[in-house]
Formats: C-alpha cells, structure tokens, sequence
C-alpha cells in the first residue's frame, strides 16, 4: 500500500473510526509555552488534561498516556557534553515522572481517576508499572499516565510508547506532534512538502520519514500497531483524535 500524498491538509477522511483502548504518546515540549522559562506550563498541561477527561467521559475510553521528558532534561544531549549516558538517561527518566505527575494530577482535577505508573520504583509518588495491574485499570475507565519511559538507558520515550502500547493491547498509538501530520519533507523547511492522509509502514522506511526512533517504529510494525500522528496544539484536537476522528496521517500496513 502506497501513501498519497495530500496537497490540501484538511481533506482527510474524518469519518470517526471507534478504539476502545488507546496509547496517546505526548512530548514533554508540549508541556512548555513558547518562549516562556517555565518547563511546565500548568495552563497547557490542564487544556490537554481537559481534553482526555472529555473523550474518556465521552466515549468510556480506556486511555493510556507516554509523556516525555524534553521539556526539563536531554539524555542525549547531556552525554554529549559529557555526562555519562546512563546517568544522562536516567535523570531524564526522573523529567518523565515530574511531567507525568503533573498530567495526572490535572486529569483528576478534570473529574476522572488517574494513576501514575513508573518503570522506576518510586512509591511514594507513583504506582510501580505492573502490566496485570495497568489493564485492570483501563478496564475500569480509569486513565493511566505511564512514567520512567522504558526503565532502561539508551530507549526514547517513543519506544516506551510502542512497548507499552503492545504490552496492554492498545489498539492504536496516537502521536501529539506539533505538525499536522506525515509529510514528504520537513514543512517547516520544505514549502513544497506535503502530507500524507495514509501511509503504510514499508513506505515510512523507504522515505526515511523520522516518524519514531526504530525501535518504537519496528515495535509498532511488527505488533500491528497503527501511529496516527496528529497536531496537539490546536484546540480540541486531542479529544477528537482519541475519539478516533481522522486529523492527521495514519501509518498501518
């Protein structure tokens, strides 16, 4: 299956398409107003807390969050400049549960139960990430904010979406970007780039799109797990995307 491209990006097919159990994977940038000094911003973080309480309330959702770290602490770049890379990843391991915390506490505010779960034992903060325990949650509509990424160095927070999203059978990962979709080229740079409604996952890896690390791209592959990547600043567009109308680009087989 070839992608289309798709010169007019609002010519998508928003024909709602129902998930029950879904893994919403948000940048820890997102949490930042830009320009502002502030690595968490409490008005951004309660709009999109605002905006998952609306679709689980709406739609009795079962809805798993991944929330990075970027916004306070890089691994990456850390240990370029120096600092052992372990220790690098770990800290932003810790930027995770900050972020995480912070969504959780936001979404009960919004009037629905939320746990935090950490790939890190931390217990007098979060719930240690056990998978038995993480479904039997969803089960009962109950959204869960998972935190530490992946417990391990040297594994994006991408990856820890795509790993958690096979480990409690989620039937999509939705990817909160801050472009619109999966273009040809990088739009920001590119005025001729343009976006793709559908894509399969054979043709992201020819293109070498930079949709997810390799890791959490392969995992998602190999696990018939479908990424539709979307734009979370536009207001609403959280709920619509978990409510499962088409806004952005879908990457399947």
């Amino acid at each position: 299956m070839r992608g289309t491209p798709n010169k007019n990006p609002h010519m998508s097919d928003t024909e709602p398409k129902a998930y029950k159990r879904i893994l919403l994977k948000l940048s820890g940038e997102a949490l930042r107003a830009p320009g502002s000094r502030d690595n968490i911003s409490p008005e951004i973080v309660a709009r999109i807390a605002r905006e998952i309480a609306e679709a689980q309330q709406q739609g009795g959702l079962q809805i798993a969050v991944v929330v990075g770290g970027g916004n306070i602490w890089r691994g990456a770049k850390a240990s370029v400049r120096g600092m052992d890379r372990p220790t690098a990843d770990y800290v932003g391991m810790l930027a995770t549960v900050m972020n995480a915390l912070s969504i959780c506490s936001a979404v009960q505010e919004a009037g629905v139960p939320c746990h935090v779960q950490s790939a890190i034992e931390m217990k007098n903060v979060a719930e240690p990430y056990v998978r038995n325990n993480a479904r039997e949650l969803l089960r009962k509509g109950q959204v869960i904010v998972f935190a530490a990424g992946t417990g391990n160095p040297f594994f994006s927070t991408d990856t820890a979406a795509a790993l958690r999203a096979c480990e409690i059978n989620a039937e999509i990962v939705l990817k909160a970007t801050s472009v619109d979709g999966v273009y040809t080229a990088d739009p920001k740079t590119d005025s001729t780039a343009t976006r793709f409604d559908t894509i399969s996952y054979q043709e992201c890896i020819q293109r070498n799109l930079k949709v997810m690390d390799q890791t959490a791209f392969t995992l998602c592959k190999d696990n018939h797990k479908p990424i539709m990547v979307f734009d979370m600043h536009q207001s609403g567009n959280i709920t619509r995307a978990l409510l499962g109308e088409r806004i952005g680009t879908i990457i399947s087989a």
